[in-house]
């Protein structure tokens, strides 16, 4: 080989080590700066990239939120119904057939919709989905022979599902339970750290109202159970890795929250005001003994689910105050027995007109002489602005306070609830209302008159109204009305009892003397009164009227009201009702729901009684 030869292979030979070595240098070089760049860039790539990559195979759907349960007083179930369901995850339409074309009409026959709109549904998928029938809120429950005609198909991405709704359609949504939707800004407020964690995510849902709201914590539970279909990037299902489920293994979630409601007498009850008519307004059920919640309802309806543009459909009625007009004599006569500025004996006389502040009864001509209990039997407002008058601001305030009027009722912890580790108020919308906006300055005699029958800055809510017959049933002894009996674990283990509470005022009670007069100026309502009207039915039963004068948008209404207990000799049931904002002239339709509410009551299959 010449001496050129050599010299030539010699540095092809040196070029070619030296790229190799420029190479290796390089993928050195790489190495080290991958060891001392920061970990967490490497990581959340190498986890964005991953996520990315199950994003193209798996699509994911919600059988089962694992929120936890409410039951009523009996253990009957008031949310959570399981059924089996139509569900369908996307795919492409060439993909979708395994078992030929006739299985798109095959079950399009079995939903009872054409075979068309059920292909163009399933190809506007952009997420797994159950089937709905036209404008419902939930999936469509398939009856045995839907699930069998389904089930002999052979579909990619469709399959029978069990699915729990939260709601069914056999209840009607309740504003004492609440509700629950996606509320971004609540989680960010209550969920900070698990948004953090990415344990929940902000399209999660939490619960807005009620008991859903309350307890929402405990009700949470530790995740959902979900079913998982792959498939590739094109859309194609992945044979032999279709399916997977996914779901919590603790044995202590989801929690199953004990009420006090009756669901019979709810139920019962929700259909009964709707056939009356109530369009504003609330029904409040309380144990005469215990003041435990046996019913709720409030008017407008919750919403079920679909966007309302009326936030008064989200008002709880029964836990907002309103003016009480006469019901809140009661107050007032209290307060005047108390303070020793009348007694039974004391005999008045109503002519009609007060003489001063443009106060008059509204009987025309006046009621003549009577007594106190015929004041009260009668709704005299002369009678009662002279015995607001005789008294100041301070003792009929106290004396309202004592009868836990114009401060919250509901049941509620005091001090940290051990659960949630802060205190628990189960209705956390409940208004306290009150009886003066502010203490006048000097004594205002038109401001007293006034507010003796339930006008002026009054405000009282009808689960306080409802509460207020407990208390007088009761001797004076103010007690908290309970909604949650007791929280258990999935496996029955207890978690928490709310036992019942006494609500105490700094200012002590009304003496049982001035509690059993104002029950039997009660009964003289319903005997020969302004209540007259509902004297007749399957209870004998007391109570008090009461028209408040309002303004709605500039327009004169009437808010009618219903106090009262039933049976007179042995109460069982406390019951306030309010219709709000009612046209004028017109007749008290809260009395005559009182009676109604009072005889569903009263029928011998009902539950009554049997609370713990």
């Amino acid at each position: 080989m010449s001496v050129a030869r050599r010299r030539g292979r010699q540095r092809r030979i040196f070029v070619v080590l030296l790229g190799m070595s420029l190479g290796l240098a390089g993928v050195l070089l790489r190495l080290a700066w991958l060891q001392l760049s920061p970990a967490e860039t490497v990581g959340a790539g190498a986890a964005h990239l991953l996520s990315e990559s199950v994003a193209q195979r798996e699509r994911e759907l919600v059988l089962d939120s694992g929120r936890g349960d409410f039951f009523d007083r009996e253990g009957l179930a008031l949310t959570g119904e399981t059924y089996e369901a139509l569900a369908v995850f996307p795919l492409q339409a060439k993909s979708r057939l395994a078992g030929g074309a006739a299985d798109m009409d095959k079950l399009a026959a079995a939903l009872h919709v054409p075979p068309e709109r059920l292909r163009v549904w399933m190809q506007s998928l952009k997420e797994p989905a159950f089937w709905h029938r036209e404008g419902a809120r939930i999936p469509l429950k398939l009856s045995k022979g839907q699930l069998a005609a389904i089930r002999g198909l052979r579909m990619n991405g469709v399959r029978v599902l069990p699915y729990r709704s939260r709601y069914p359609d056999a209840f009607k949504p309740m504003h004492v339970l609440g509700y629950v939707s996606q509320h971004p800004e609540l989680l960010r407020r209550d969920y900070g750290e698990r948004l953090k964690e990415r344990t929940m995510k902000l399209s999660d849902q939490t619960g807005g109202a009620g008991l859903e709201r309350s307890l929402d914590r405990l009700l949470q539970g530790t995740g959902p159970t979900t079913v998982s279909y792959f498939t590739d990037g094109a859309d194609k299902p992945m044979h032999g890795l279709e399916w997977r489920l996914t779901r919590s293994e603790n044995p202590y979630y989801p929690v199953r929250v004990k009420t006090t409601l009756d669901r019979a007498i709810q139920d019962k009850l929700e259909r009964y005001v709707d056939a009356q008519g109530l369009r504003e307004g609330a029904v409040v059920v309380l144990d005469a003994r215990s003041a435990d919640i046996v019913a709720m309802i409030s008017r407008p309806q919750l919403p079920d689910g679909s966007a309302a543009a009326d936030p008064e459909r989200y008002v709880n009625h029964a836990v907002r105050a309103a003016t009480p007009g006469s019901v809140f004599k009661l107050v007032t006569e209290a307060a005047a027995l108390e303070a020793h500025v009348t007694n039974e004996g004391e005999t008045f006389r109503c002519n009609g007109d007060y003489g001063r502040y443009g106060l008059h009864c509204w009987a025309r001509g006046g009621h003549g002489d009577l007594t106190l209990q015929d004041a009260l039997a009668g709704s005299c407002n002369v009678v009662f602005a002279t015995l607001a008058e005789r008294m100041d601001a301070r003792t009929l305030a106290v004396t309202a306070e004592k009868l836990g009027i114009g401060e919250q009722v509901g049941w509620a912890s005091g001090s940290a609830f051990a659960p949630l580790k802060k205190p628990l108020r189960l209705l956390p919308e409940e208004e306290g209302g009150l009886v003066f906006e502010s203490f006048p300055a000097v004594r205002d005699g038109g401001q007293m008159a006034q507010t003796g029958i339930g006008q002026r800055d009054v405000r009282i809510s009808p689960l306080q109204a409802a509460n207020l017959v407990v208390t007088l049933l009761n001797g004076g002894i103010v007690q908290e009305p309970r909604l949650v009996s007791d929280i258990r674990y999935a496996n029955g283990q207890l978690l928490a009892k709310l036992p019942r509470q006494t609500l105490p005022s700094r200012y002590g009670r009304i003496s049982r003397d001035t509690a059993d007069t104002i029950l039997a100026g009660m009964e003289a309502v319903v005997d020969r009164g302004t209540g007259q009207s509902i004297r007749d039915g399957i209870w004998s039963v007391a109570g008090k009227s009461g028209t408040a004068q309002v303004s709605l948008n500039g327009r004169e209404k009437l808010n009618q009201w219903f106090v009262g207990y039933g049976p007179i000799r042995s109460p069982r049931y406390a019951v306030a009702v309010l219709s709000e904002n009612r046209a004028l002239h017109t007749s008290n339709q809260a009395a005559k729901l009182f009676r109604g509410v009072m005889d569903i009551l009263a029928e011998p299959d009902d539950s009554q009684g049997k609370n713990e």
